[in-house]
């Protein structure tokens, strides 16, 4: 098996083929010319055994920065005043162009109301979260929750990718499997080895059917009649393997039943004691909130969440979202 410096070694230099090829074409920008300097840099730290070490301390460098730039050369303390503060201004609009990408909420569309609980860690969030209505279709609402492999910068840019990709992939109107798995292929073709995400696509009808095609994400809770019922992954992570093997499970939801998906912020959120959320406290909490509205529960369970995390550290982005099927088509 390869090396993660390998690996990283082996994307080096196929972006540096592809970056000699564009140059042999002509195009001999000096921006160019410097980043193909920086590539073969990078891939001569790789082989004397530094890559990833500061230049200036010789301390790892932090791991979000080194997967969101492989081309980085100092940890966050050995930045100079004027790279923190480029740095600091990057964040500040990489955070208000995430927030840009959040669709309304409470959403009311489709005979369903919608409602989320948006959480980062830090600055920029790797959780993805949008409910798109495809234009020229009665096919209903599709409503789709993600969570980025990794934290930081780099979860916040593959969420910004995965989210131009299912935008894209939405207006053609495809059955939810065959969404997946074009996400799938995407993901695998133009990502880092061992980027991934898990996701949940769920189509909601506006008669109350929903399909939910569950790529390894957390299962989905369906809050029906005083029940909690969950519908677990119907295959892999997106981003893993180029298979096309994903299932759809199918519901008919009535009125003022619930779909509940959320991110492993919640489940895995840990206390001052260490013991861990854990999805038996949130089936627990949804039982008490089977006739809540959308916007209740999202916020409740964030709520629970803080308060049973205490003054321990959060440890990850936490999103919520619930939809609930109304009486009445919009």
């Amino acid at each position: 098996m390869a090396t993660p410096s390998a690996t990283v070694r082996a994307q080096l230099l196929d972006r540096r083929d592809r970056l000699a090829a564009l140059m042999s074409e002509g195009h001999r920008a000096p921006q160019l010319e410097a980043l193909l300097r920086d590539v073969d840099e990078a891939v001569e730290r790789i082989t004397a055994g530094t890559y990833g070490l500061c230049e200036t301390c010789h301390d790892a460098i932090e791991p979000d920065r080194l997967e969101a730039d492989p081309l980085t050369r100092y940890c966050l303390d050995h930045l100079t005043p004027a790279e923190a503060r480029a740095l600091e201004r990057d964040l500040a609009l990489a955070a208000r162009v995430q927030r840009t990408l959040l669709p309304p909420s409470p959403l009311v569309a489709g005979g369903w109301e919608i409602a989320y609980h948006y959480e980062p860690l830090g600055a920029v969030s790797g959780d993805y979260c949008d409910v798109v209505r495809p234009v020229g279709t009665e096919a209903g609402l599709l409503l789709m929750l993600g969570d980025i492999s990794g934290k930081g910068v780099a979860a916040s840019m593959l969420m910004a990718h995965l989210h131009a990709s299912m935008r894209t992939l939405v207006g053609f109107d495809l059955p939810v499997t065959q969404l997946i798995e074009r996400a799938n292929r995407i993901f695998c073709e133009s990502t880092m080895a061992g980027q991934y995400a898990t996701l949940v696509c769920a189509r909601l009808g506006p008669e109350g059917v929903v399909e939910i095609c569950n790529a390894g994400h957390n299962p989905p809770m369906l809050l029906r009649a005083g029940r909690i019922v969950p519908v677990q992954a119907t295959g892999v992570p997106i981003g893993l393997f180029c298979v096309k093997d994903y299932g759809v499970e199918c519901a008919t939801l009535e009125p003022g039943d619930t779909i509940v998906v959320y991110t492993d912020g919640v489940t895995e959120a840990r206390s001052d004691a260490d013991d861990e959320y854990g999805e038996e406290r949130l089936v627990r909490l949804l039982k008490g909130l089977v006739n809540a509205s959308p916007d209740v529960i999202a916020k409740t369970c964030a709520a629970d969440v803080a308060a049973f995390r205490g003054s321990a550290p959060r440890l990850d982005d936490v999103t919520v979202m619930a939809a609930t099927r109304s009486a009445r088509v919009q």
